[in-house]
């Protein structure tokens, strides 16, 4: 098993190696056959763990592969830690990246860098799958650390755009920004714990839970929760968290499979999957909680409410993703820690197939992603429309689709949970029922039906993509439609996942609450789901969304214009754009600025540098005049200085 586990991250990294160093050998075709038979190997190894985790009662694994360091007592090292957790995420990771490098062969077909963009994706299921499998978290961090790496190369794959240039340097920094909280949590956990090992902490966390700290001045505050919320920035950063989400829509600007593997599947769901992992550490602080149970609320509905003005096919998918990812957040700060796992899991297939199928649109009509510019597609690409039909019928939580269970228990998660901001969660994602439901149909209805807004030539050219690009969709639509059916209950309900996640009896929403909804099985809850007030919000946005952009698209430019405020602000999307650009990059710009003249320019280069540099040629020429070179000048000096000695001698007896 240890031999199948090591294999499972290198054969990703081998693949990734040989693309990219020996890319003039191996050749573009031979490029995607090594790395797509490295992960293909990677899924079918997961697929086989995950058999005997789930169906052959295989005990959690938790070994050492290698020892980095040891000091002070403080182990380094390398090693995995194998349970229900892990080996859903290996799953779900080894089979998007599997899907979306089949895919890759179609989308980035004549790109120049081909072989480069396939070294990159295999770099990042590496990446992906030693965070997952990580057993400490010096290991966790490395890759945490190395997804944000290879995101930043594959963000800016197309380094001749400028705006991609800026979108990845965006990325880099606000992602910096939440890991400097994650790392402060890591170094606490190192100095209060005294171990970087997941079972040690978890084993110390009750002898210093009550433990309190001073911080600015003498306020004292609990460690856990000043850990917990450190912890948690940095699942800001990676999850696009209200306010560290602007990296994420403008990461678009990268080739479409890196939207589909990154942004919408694996990466982003890295601070999900984090916060589902130390859940131990978690449920010690109702306080770290309630804010995360806020952060997500608040991302949930907003960010959906921006994705209503968007008209770019692929930023609609991503503020869709960003309001997914705070419903599953959401359901962290409910303690519904296997709820937030179980719609990553969901989530991974259908928006992963969504965006897809909106790269399938943009290769049929030559790179435009402009909906406004589409409409009446689904008679030119019935098998992308289909696909997309399924994956947001999945989005919006329809009944029997995978989205619908794992949504409306989150949803059902909050109405139970009681804590401070349960009652504002609860609002906003219901409210997001809605919203999602409006943006989703607006897209499929400007995108696939109505009249067709194409010019000419770009209408005589559009049909469906080719089957490298068509099946990826289809079998990802599949898990999209039945995968919740059939794993909500033994995952859930059937103690699947127990062994990964530790939730105190008093916070356990999912066996207290949520357990006897399924008394009679998945069918039944699902037949029931038509009846329930989230399956009506549902079509009530579906219903709008069908008047205004089917039987009365005009009715859109006049909202628009009677509510010019509201949409106004959302389109400049509350303006924290403005706010990182302007009023924090601006005052360190500011402030790098008047260091860099009063600070480098005045006092380092013309006080200290400069000015000392001057100081001794002034005083090297007034030592200059005393050295004239006659003889008589220096018996001058030395008989007076005779002189002066001798008096001083006289004077001071």
């Amino acid at each position: 098993m240890e031999t199948v586990l090591l294999l499972i991250p290198l054969l990703p990294l081998f693949g990734s190696a040989v693309a990219g160093f020996l890319r003039h050998q191996v050749g573009r075709s031979g490029a995607h056959w090594i790395t797509i038979m490295a992960v293909a190997g990677s899924a079918l190894l997961s697929a086989w763990v995950a058999w005997q985790v789930f169906f052959n009662g295989l005990p959690t694994l938790d070994y050492t592969v290698y020892t980095w360091a040891v000091t002070d007592g403080i182990t380094f090292e390398v090693g995995f830690l194998v349970d229900s957790l892990t080996a859903l995420m290996m799953t779900v990771v080894t089979f998007v990246s599997l899907m979306v490098h089949i895919y890759t062969i179609g989308y980035m077909h004549d790109d120049p860098g081909y072989q480069r963009f396939f070294a990159y994706i295999n770099l990042f299921t590496f990446a992906m799958l030693m965070l997952v499998m990580a057993n400490n978290f010096m290991q966790l961090f490395f890759g945490w650390e190395a997804v944000g790496l290879v995101s930043y190369l594959l963000i800016g794959f197309w380094f001749k755009k400028d705006t991609a240039v800026k979108a990845n340097l965006k990325a880099f920094l606000v992602n910096r920004v939440g890991d400097f909280g994650f790392l402060l949590g890591i170094a606490a956990i190192l100095v209060y714990m005294g171990s970087l090992n997941y079972a040690e902490v978890f084993d110390a966390v009750p002898a210093v839970e009550g433990t309190t700290i001073s911080l600015f001045g003498d306020a004292q505050w609990s460690l856990m929760t000043v850990i917990c919320i450190c912890l948690f920035i940095g699942a800001m950063g990676k999850s696009a968290q209200v306010p560290l989400h602007v990296w994420l829509p403008d990461s678009m600007e990268g080739p479409t499979p890196i939207s589909a593997l990154i942004h919408a599947a694996t990466m982003v769901t890295a601070g999900i999957f984090m916060v589902a992992r130390l859940s131990p550490i978690f449920e010690t602080s109702d306080v770290a909680l309630s804010f995360i149970l806020v952060i997500g609320a608040i991302t949930a509905l907003f960010m959906g409410l921006v994705g209503i003005v968007q008209n770019d096919i692929k930023r609609v998918v991503a503020y869709s993703t960003l309001s997914q990812l705070g419903y599953m957040t959401v359901a962290l700060g409910a303690s519904a820690y296997s709820v937030a796992i179980f719609h990553l899991m969901t989530h991974a297939f259908f928006k992963a197939l969504l965006f897809l199928g909106a790269g399938s649109v943009i290769i049929a009509l030559h790179h435009k992603q402009d909906m406004r510019e589409m409409g009446g597609l689904a008679k030119y690409m019935p098998i992308t429309a289909a696909t997309a039909w399924v994956g947001s019928l999945a989005l919006i939580g329809f009944p029997f689709f995978s989205g619908f269970f794992s949504k409306d228990l989150i949803i059902e998660a909050v109405h139970y949970a009681d804590r401070p901001g349960a009652g504002f969660a609860y609002f906003a994602v219901m409210a997001g029922v809605v919203i999602t439901a409006l943006y989703t149909f607006r897209m499929l209805y400007l995108t696939f039906h109505g009249s067709t807004r194409m010019d000419e030539e770009t209408r005589s050219h559009a049909h469906e993509s080719p089957a490298v690009v068509t099946i990826p969709l289809i079998l990802l639509a599949i898990p999209s439609l039945a995968i919740g059916y059939f794993t909500v209950e033994p995952l859930l309900f059937g103690g699947a996942l127990s062994d990964s996640i530790f939730v105190r009896e008093a916070n356990d929403v999912v066996a207290n609450e949520l357990a006897h909804k399924f008394d009679h099985g998945a069918l039944a809850f699902a037949l029931h789901g038509f009846v329930t007030p989230v399956f009506w919000l549902a079509m009530l946005g579906v219903g709008i969304s069908t008047y205004i952009y089917l039987f009365n698209p005009g009715l859109a430019e006049t909202l628009k214009r009677r509510l010019h405020l509201a949409w106004t602000v959302l389109d400049r999307k509350y303006g924290f754009d403005e706010l990182w650009q302007k009023v924090l990059a601006g005052t360190g710009l500011s402030i790098a600025s008047g260091l860099s003249k009063g600070g480098d320019r005045t006092v380092i280069d013309g006080w200290l540098v400069n000015g000392s540099a001057r100081l001794v040629g002034r005083m090297s020429g007034a030592l200059r005049q005393l050295q004239s070179g006659f003889l008589f000048h220096y018996a001058f000096v030395m008989v007076v200085a005779l002189v002066a000695l001798v008096a001083s001698f006289v004077l001071l007896r």
